[in-house]
């Protein structure tokens, strides 16, 4: 099983404690944790992408467990979740696809405790200080339109042209003041992903 070479690891938390005025108690928090990794594959073509399948196995639980660590939760109290990964210049799209898709999901679902909806995610080429967009949705019922969030993260070092910077982030909440409907957090039955 192939091992991340991970250069760099940054964690944060966002916390919003009014919007428009209002007090949002308890405030709405993400967390997002972020791995800058060597790409083994940068300047060549694969067939097997193995070995990033296999890094994204070992990514999803690491940055799973950071981020449920950040917002200082029982894993049971993650709300929703999502993933994210940029390629620097030297790789390529799949690179990403490799990593966030066929392995990531079950190390993160285990870190944030069930998880029966599918994790949103992104994928993009870019370079050192490029924004990546973190989607956000209910980790058990994808109709919870309240969780419909994202984040951004960005590093002004990452990703190299060699490298491959993946993102996961957890929330413990959905957006401060959610008015547009649909089923709520509370409601959510979590057993087929969807309600």
């Amino acid at each position: 099983m192939a091992k991340a070479n991970i250069r760099k690891i940054a964690v944060w938390v966002e916390e919003t404690r009014i919007e428009m005025g209002r007090e949002i108690a308890p405030p709405t928090r993400k967390a997002v944790a972020v791995a800058v990794i060597a790409n083994p594959f940068a300047g060549t073509y694969a067939d097997d992408l193995s070995d990033l399948i296999d890094i994204g196995a070992e990514l999803g639980g690491l940055l799973g467990e950071r981020c449920v660590s950040a917002l200082g939760i029982a894993p049971a109290q993650a709300q929703s979740y999502g993933k994210a990964a940029m390629v620097g210049e030297n790789g390529e799209l799949e690179h990403a696809a490799a990593i966030l898709h066929p392995k990531l999901g079950a190390p993160l679902r285990a870190a944030v405790e069930k998880g029966a909806a599918l994790v949103p995610s992104s994928k993009k080429m870019g370079g050192p200080g490029q924004v990546l967009d973190v989607p956000l949705g209910h980790k058990d019922a994808a109709y919870v339109r309240s969780h419909f969030d994202g984040i951004e993260v960005r590093l002004n070092d990452s990703p190299r042209a060699n490298e491959i910077m993946v993102a996961v982030a957890v929330t413990d909440s959905g957006r401060p003041l959610p008015r547009v409907g649909g089923l709520s957090h509370e409601d959510a039955e979590g057993r087929d992903g969807l309600r």
